[in-house]
């Protein structure tokens, strides 16, 4: 049993939270794009590790907002406009914050499990 694939994925599992959480605290960023993290099997066939890191390209919602514009007598007159909002779902991002949470659960007892084997190997031995 190695236990190097649990330390891992992990550590993935780390990263990919530091995404959702990067997401989730720029939502009401006008035109922010939200990120994903598409994983990839590990060496060997064990374990995961971060193929890659991408932008979610789809239009947010379209939002009202102040736009400053200056007339040609140099006036600065304020207007309402449209901007393009965040594309974050907050939906998708709890999704995958639970699934985060369970994926690192499972290695965590898959961890300790490994400890305890070890210990009863080593008590074994003594």
């Amino acid at each position: 049993m190695k236990i190097s694939p649990n330390i891992q994925a992990m550590q993935v599992i780390g990263l990919s939270r530091q995404i959702g959480a990067n997401n989730v605290a720029n939502m009401n960023t006008p035109e922010f794009k939200a990120s994903r993290l598409t994983l990839e099997t590990g060496p060997d066939g064990y374990g995961v590790r971060p193929q890659s890191i991408d932008q979610d390209t789809s239009p947010g919602p379209l939002m009202p907002a102040l736009e400053g514009k200056v007339g040609e007598d140099g006036v600065l007159t304020t207007v309402w406009g449209l901007t393009e909002g965040s594309n974050t779902e907050l939906v998708t991002e709890m999704v995958n914050s639970i699934r985060d949470e369970r994926a690192f659960e499972a290695n965590v007892a898959m961890v300790r499990a490994w400890d305890d084997m070890t210990g009863t190997v080593l008590d074994l031995r003594a």
